[in-house]
């Protein structure tokens, strides 16, 4: 807990975070909404069948750790795994590193496997979208972790949406490696470029509180009103000479939410962090651990730590999830396949980005830039990522390589079409607005 004494520390957290081109993996987050199956409601955290009933019953059947926070279970640790609560009772898979989508889809599915046979006999179900569908804000419980008392009214004095993106939305994350700072950069550069195409290809959030909503990435939307500091797309990551350096002043001039001292989070809401760094705050001054845990409250849609997550998809359907991890470890494990991939965003102007970014919420593949539609880029984008996974030949014992996993995603391009745009058409044909109807489509079921 020693003092930071200058800028260059905070720059080395990122050079000291380099791993050779081996020991390279691939981490994914899966977020998930709960409802009762009866009333398509949120579950609450509390109560016979709440999210806490879920999470001891996880403890006492399958081996998980507790992590207790004011006495509530609010995470799960197993071996190198972890499952975390979002602010809404979202329930997330934080998978152990791994070296193949292989290992992260068997790790998915045994999840799946012994979180349904737990919820099944609660009658809780859970939902392959984006966003929760049927509740409202109101009716959401809050989870009862320390840290959300703290942020939750600070994003109402931020933005408008700040507790919608809390605690209706769920995403699917997927997490990469990197050897030194120019591969961090190439990859950040691209990933930032691509984040308005992985929107709209896995775009899956265009039903909430019970009717269509008009976007079909309502998640993505959400997030454009939660706080314009510390969301978003970064300018500076499309500069020539971007660095570890420029993510450091970015992430200086992000306000703070809180630190923590001997286990207690002390409120710095609205204080940025170079006030920090430069003055100290309430008799405490800038420790590594502070920083770490700022660089985990930013939002942007890539963000940097000691790895470079992709934040751009909505939660999925159970045979979907798998498809962002392996688009990305396609396009980004192959130097090849990498530039290609830049190729495809490179040439666009600051405004046409941010047009596209807003743009895929409401439209998803069908926005356009320039000549092309999202379609058209996301075809391009399927083809370079499963060239990269052939090339990197990662087998199962089936001798099959990890194009398996993107064969969904292939299918939905080929009809020219993201999931939303088959909700949607559902929504409005054959379920005939049925929240039943939705609940039985988007259902997980037990593999």
């Amino acid at each position: 807990m020693s003092p930071i004494r200058s800028k260059e520390e905070l720059e080395e957290f990122f050079h000291s975070s380099g791993k050779p081109r081996r020991q390279w993996r691939v981490g994914t987050e899966y977020e998930k909404v709960a409802i009762e199956r009866r009333s398509g409601k949120a579950i609450p955290y509390s109560g016979p069948r709440g999210v806490e009933t879920i999470l001891r019953a996880l403890v006492g059947q399958y081996n998980w750790e507790p992590q207790e926070d004011d006495g509530h279970v609010i995470a799960l640790i197993r071996g190198k795994a972890q499952i975390h609560l979002e602010p809404g009772g979202q329930i997330e898979l934080s998978g152990e590193q791994c070296e193949s989508i292989h290992c992260s889809h068997a790790e998915f599915t045994q999840h799946i496997r012994e979180l349904l046979e737990v919820a099944e006999r609660l009658d809780v179900v859970f939902l392959g979208l984006g966003i929760q569908p049927v509740s409202s804000l109101g009716e959401i419980e809050w989870v009862p972790k320390r840290r959300y008392r703290i942020m939750a009214p600070y994003m109402e004095k931020v933005g408008t949406m700040g507790h919608r993106m809390m605690k209706q939305t769920a995403t699917v994350q997927a997490n990469v490696d990197y050897s030194d700072e120019k591969d961090a950069m190439a990859k950040f550069r691209a990933a930032m470029g691509l984040s308005p195409l992985i929107t709209a290809v896995f775009a899956n959030s265009p039903i909430c509180e019970g009717s269509l909503n008009g976007y079909r990435s309502f998640r993505g939307h959400i997030w454009t009103g939660t706080d314009k500091d510390r969301c978003g797309l970064l300018p500076f990551a499309f500069s020539s000479d971007v660095s570890f350096a420029h993510y450091v002043e970015y992430a200086l001039d992000v306000p703070m939410y809180f630190i923590m001292r001997d286990g207690n989070y002390i409120d710095f809401s609205g204080i940025p962090f170079r006030h920090f760094l430069s003055h100290g705050y309430k008799g405490h001054y800038a420790t590594m651990e502070d920083w770490e845990l700022h660089l985990t409250t930013l939002f942007p849609e890539v963000r940097i730590k000691r790895y470079i997550e992709f934040r751009s998809a909505d939660s999925q359907s159970p045979e979907l999830m798998p498809a962002l991890p392996a688009l990305i470890k396609g396009v980004l494990y192959d130097a090849d396949c990498l530039e290609a991939a830049w190729d495809l965003v490179k040439g666009w102007s600051w405004d046409e980005r941010m047009g596209l970014y807003h743009d895929s919420h409401r439209q998803a593949l069908g926005a356009r830039i320039r000549r092309f539609s999202l379609l058209d880029l996301a075809k391009e984008l399927f083809q370079i990522a499963w060239e990269g996974l052939k090339r990197q030949g990662a087998l199962d014992e089936n001798g099959d390589d990890e194009t398996i996993y993107l064969k969904p995603l292939k299918d939905l391009l080929f009809q020219g079409k993201c999931p939303a745009d088959i909700l949607v058409e559902k929504w409005e044909g054959e379920m005939e607005r049925d929240i039943e109807k939705l609940i039985e489509y988007s259902a997980y079921k037990l593999p």
